[in-house]
């Protein structure tokens, strides 16, 4: 699954015009990036849910012939979770990696993926999420997003605390993390508190680079440090 129906609200003054799924780092649109890293850890299908720009998207995505593409259009947007729910009929009955629009990797993309797949544990995990030490984010002031024990079992970042890890945008969910979810729109945090209810919500750490480009001056940085190193940078 791949999350490309927000409207980029931080990156308007840097998209000139552009849906941010089609915003280019080093000579590439931002979706065609996290496309191709899924197509380099063998995956053959994907659905990509559009309402922002829509019909720009899905021409840009009509002239891909790898992976197959399915596209779940968003009549009203649905934030994160209400749009992954909304596709789980074109998803199928196993897990799944859900990729935000905007991630750009290297060659570690695929490696990370790999990774996440392999430490799924099925009986355990409901959600498995990539996730970064935020001391090592460029211009990051936040407080962090989870906290994580020695098994990789993840908590949500107390209130007025300091959590030394973020959520980079990537991550491996099964479908039964959706039962029990009313329709309509709904962001992930409220599917990861139900999983961290349950003791269900893991992560992983990515042993590569990482760079955020969710604002103009992140995107900036981003694509100067593409342009400096293809190798083992994500965005």
């Amino acid at each position: 699954m791949v999350l490309a129906a927000g409207k980029g609200t931080r990156l308007a003054q840097a998209s000139n015009g552009l849906p941010k799924p089609l915003v280019e780092v080093a000579g590439r649109p931002l979706i065609d990036h996290a496309l191709d890293t899924l197509v380099d850890a063998g995956v053959e299908r994907a659905v990509v849910n559009t309402h922002h720009m829509a019909e720009q998207i899905e021409r840009h995505l009509a002239g891909r012939t790898r992976p197959e593409i399915m596209i779940s259009r968003e009549d009203r947007l649905l934030n994160t979770g209400g749009g992954t729910a909304k596709a789980l009929p074109l998803l199928g009955g196993e897990p799944f990696f859900v990729l935000n629009a905007d991630l750009v990797w290297g060659e570690c993309g695929s490696h990370a993926l790999a990774r996440l797949a392999a430490r799924w544990e099925d009986d355990a995990m409901d959600a498995l999420l990539l996730l970064y030490p935020t001391a090592r984010v460029f211009g990051y002031d936040g407080l962090g997003d989870f906290l994580c024990d020695p098994i990789g079992r993840l908590n949500a970042r107390p209130e007025r605390h300091v959590a030394p890890f973020m959520y980079t945008g990537a991550q491996l969910v099964h479908p039964r993390l959706f039962e029990g979810m009313e329709e309509g729109a709904f962001p992930f945090n409220d599917l990861w508190r139900k999983a961290e209810t349950d003791g269900r919500l893991f992560g992983i750490v990515h042993d590569g680079e990482w760079l955020d480009a969710g604002t103009p001056e992140r995107l900036a940085h981003a694509r100067s440090a593409l342009g400096d190193s293809r190798q083992g940078v994500l965005l």
